[in-house]
């Protein structure tokens, strides 16, 4: 059953891979993986600038170069699949990505735009994004933090989607978040699987191409071809609005070690809502996971029990404090998430 709704955005109830997650109705988890293989745990930490220049290759490769592929991402016992053409090589990078299965839609990203097309009800839904996000890129000023968070080390050579590809192994230095095992194609950096890993090894979640092309043959007029032809569909426009959060009145206390706060915004997730209210969103990263904290007025009709839930790696957190909900999202561990919570603080 697809469970995914029309206009809401799905960011709160996943965490890496939301846009990539959403409306999961099949596939298999649960996978085992040892947690350091042979020859890992005796191979050197790369130096800071060591990783910085991995990077920024890694960068460039998701953002610059144009490529053609399936992905799929498994989590908790579930699957999805998408197809995703990226051109980088022009001006403007332009990028679309289809679902196979569940609810029909498209995403194409476009001069800062994100376009979400749902095909069955005919809607399309616009959005600002001041940066792209999710698989293949990592996290944005990754080069600064990553290894204040983790060790990062070679981890030998396999083939993903028949390319070969160097591994290389994030070891978290801390129960605050988990290691990762990330498969980059070894000529241009592109990267091809990335496999969140519990303490023990089991692979929480994974995000991997199936198949894969460097040259993408597609012209960005093609990509681009079905914001022309929206006649009969309601566009919708999603508010974004830039701010702080001490200009809404919050604040926090501490925050975990190497998380950051990267964005912070005023915004509405329902967009096809008719009495949707706006909340505030703000984005914590450590430099290869995101933690989403999201405040909104408290109202007892929406808002059930505090509780905590898991898909995968990711875990949602939903609390009370005095007359606003809160919620927190991340591919972390559940202690991270009440760091978060417990750190929080009304100003005023």
């Amino acid at each position: 059953m697809n469970s995914e709704q029309p206009g809401r955005d799905p960011v709160r109830r996943t965490g890496r891979w939301a846009p990539l997650l959403a409306g999961l109705t099949l596939g298999a988890c649960g996978l085992w993986a040892p947690a350091l293989r042979a020859g890992e745990v005796s191979v050197p930490a790369w130096e800071v600038a060591e990783v910085k220049a991995w990077v920024q290759r890694v960068q460039h490769a998701a953002m610059r170069r144009n490529y053609q592929g399936t992905l799929v991402v498994t989590a908790g016992g579930t699957a999805s699949t998408t197809r995703i053409t990226h051109l980088g090589d022009g001006a403007a990078p332009v990028e679309r990505v289809e679902w196979l299965d569940g609810e029909p839609r498209s995403v194409i990203r476009h001069n800062g735009l994100l376009h979400t097309l749902w095909h069955r009800q005919r809607l399309a839904v616009v959005e600002a994004r001041e940066t792209a996000g999710g698989f293949p890129a990592l996290p944005t000023g990754s080069d600064r933090r990553l290894t204040e968070g983790y060790e990062v080390r070679s981890a030998g050579q396999d083939r993903v989607a028949g390319l070969e590809a160097d591994v290389v192994l994030l070891k978290a230095r801390d129960g605050l978040r988990f290691s990762q095992r990330l498969w980059v194609e070894r000529q241009h950096g592109l990267l091809l699987r990335a496999d969140v890993l519990a303490a023990g090894g089991q692979v929480l979640e994974s995000a991997a191409f199936t198949e894969l092309s460097l040259v993408a043959r597609a012209q960005p007029d093609q990509l681009l071809k079905p914001l022309r032809q929206l006649s009969g569909y309601k566009v919708l426009k999603a508010s974004f609005e830039s701010t702080q959060l001490q200009a809404e009145g919050w604040g926090l206390k501490a925050l975990p070690v190497g998380f950051r706060e990267v964005q912070c915004a005023r915004r509405v997730l329902d967009v096809a809502a008719t009495d949707a209210a706006p909340l505030v969103q703000a984005v914590f990263s450590d430099g290869l996971t995101h933690v989403s904290v999201f405040i909104e007025g408290y109202q007892p009709a929406r808002h059930a029990q505090p509780g905590l839930s898991s898909l995968g790696a990711a875990h949602t957190l939903t609390t009370r404090h005095e007359d606003h909900w809160i919620t927190v999202v991340g591919d972390v561990p559940p202690e991270t998430l009440q760091r978060f919570a417990g750190a929080l603080e009304r100003l005023r």
